[in-house]
């Protein structure tokens, strides 16, 4: 059980990783750019690209502010991703399930979600430094409570609840891109912020494993309270706050939900924010499949798939690279309708080398690596373009991307296994998801309309 656990809870918490990191390079890739290229973008985007511009003109992104923001977007991976290789352990020292050792897991995805759509507005509303604040300090208290839990389900509990706090975290470093940085400035920006986001759910759970190996797996908690007590330091020594009273929304409840209701009866708006959660599904049925395919079809070791693993993070991250040089030239719109088509091709091809066998697992990874390193394409163009249209209530804009986003890697996350959990599955799946975002484009919006407001 702890062999065929792990590596399917690895790779599942590494997908979550990858899903809040593809939100956070949404919400500044080619801002500007998407805005200036998109006639007719609603709902005040224009006076909130004004802003950004202005303040981008006034403020360059050094190497530690880079740093800053890529560990704020990665502390939900970090916590998640440190704490896998001990899930074996967690069961037999509570004495309890795999699978309710595993639902420490999706409670802190659900918790994450949740915690989104609660802070986003409160940044829109008191700033983007205070929530974030209050966030990460209730970050290290549950993560401390966590180290001391007597039983499975308090854990489960403070695991929710560290999810929802430290999603503070995610939702104001995405904020704070759509509110700073525009155009060319952003573009750069995002491909240096990919290399230090992209990292953390290549490495951490290496480091947790050896953490738990040598103190136990409540000393991983113990590391993410400090690493959460560093991270407040430096937010509160470097960080400045970006959203100027002025541009704040003044009100409780009945003004979050209203800017929720504007979000959701903008259908296009709902259109580009569910993209990303289905270009993230493509990438969750290869992540919950691979240790079943890879390691029980294919016969790999765990170091062998382990590898793979990492080549196929190496072309996640090469895949945002690209995307953030291109997308300065190329209106993010035009990518994302060639990349969602292209993307589909590959998932038939995937899966058409499942069911015929043809070209052993050479060919099958090969075709993978291709989609995986699209992958990274669709969620920040669509994100970018989303956000644009709300400007003024970026905040909870993020929020809703995102929790889409984690709400999606909890729905999608079992159906590999449902159909199988074989390579068929996991093609199918990726087929299906594929299938879904280009419809979705094609009928929701007016990309493929010659004389929509995005044709050009």
């Amino acid at each position: 059980m702890t062999d065929r656990t792990t590596p399917a809870a690895t790779t599942d918490a590494s997908a979550a990783a990858v899903a809040t990191h593809g939100t956070a390079n949404a919400a500044g890739t080619a801002d500007a750019a998407s805005a200036a290229r998109t006639p007719g973008t609603a709902d005040g985007a224009g006076g909130a690209s004004t802003g950004s511009a202005e303040a981008a003109a006034q403020f360059r992104p050094n190497a530690r502010y880079v740093l800053l923001l890529g560990l704020m977007c990665a502390l939900p991976a970090v916590s998640t991703d440190m704490y896998l290789p001990s899930l074996p352990d967690v069961a037999r020292d509570l004495n309890t399930s795999a699978t309710a050792a595993q639902l420490t897991m999706t409670a802190m995805l659900i918790g994450g979600a949740a915690g989104q759509l609660v802070i986003g507005p409160l940044s829109d509303r008191f700033g983007r430094r205070k929530p974030v604040l209050i966030g990460v300090a209730l970050h290290i208290v549950t993560s401390l409570l966590c180290a001391i839990a007597p039983a499975i389900v308090p854990l489960i509990a403070l695991r929710t609840m560290q999810g929802f706090f430290n999603a503070s975290a995610t939702v104001v470093a995405m904020a704070i891109i759509r509110d700073r940085f525009v155009g060319s400035d952003a573009s750069r920006l995002m491909s240096r912020l990919m290399l230090v986001i992209g990292v953390a759910p290549l490495f951490a759970p290496s480091l947790g494993g050896l953490v738990a190996g040598q103190w136990g797996w409540r000393a991983v908690f113990v590391v993410l309270g400090v690493f959460g007590a560093v991270l407040w330091v430096v937010v509160w020594r470097r960080l400045p706050e970006t959203l100027t009273p002025e541009r704040r929304r003044h009100g409780g409840l009945r003004t979050a939900l209203s800017g929720y209701r504007a979000l959701l009866s903008d259908r296009h708006f709902v259109a580009l924010a569910i993209l990303p959660g289905l270009g993230m599904a493509v990438l969750m049925s290869y992540v919950v499949a691979s240790p079943f395919v890879l390691r029980e079809g294919y016969g790999l070791s765990a170091t062998e798939f382990s590898l793979l693993f990492a080549v196929n993070g190496v072309g996640l991250v090469a895949g945002a690279q690209v995307n953030a040089a291109l997308v300065r030239r190329v209106a993010p719109i035009r990518i994302v309708r060639v990349v969602l088509p292209i993307s589909l091709g590959l998932t038939a091809v995937l899966l058409a080398l499942a069911l015929t066998g043809w070209g052993g697992l050479v060919a099958l990874l090969v075709v993978l690596w291709l989609i995986l390193a699209l992958v990274n394409f669709v969620p920040p163009n669509a994100s970018a373009l989303a956000l644009t249209r709300h400007g003024e209530i970026a905040g909870t804009a993020a929020a809703v991307i995102g929790s889409l986003q984690a709400g999606v890697a909890g729905v999608v996350s079992p159906l590999s296994g449902l159909l199988g959990g074989d390579a068929v599955a996991m093609a199918s799946v990726m087929v299906g998801s594929a299938l879904l975002g280009l419809l979705v484009l094609a009928l929701a919006t007016p990309a493929y309309r010659r004389d929509g407001a995005w044709s050009v």
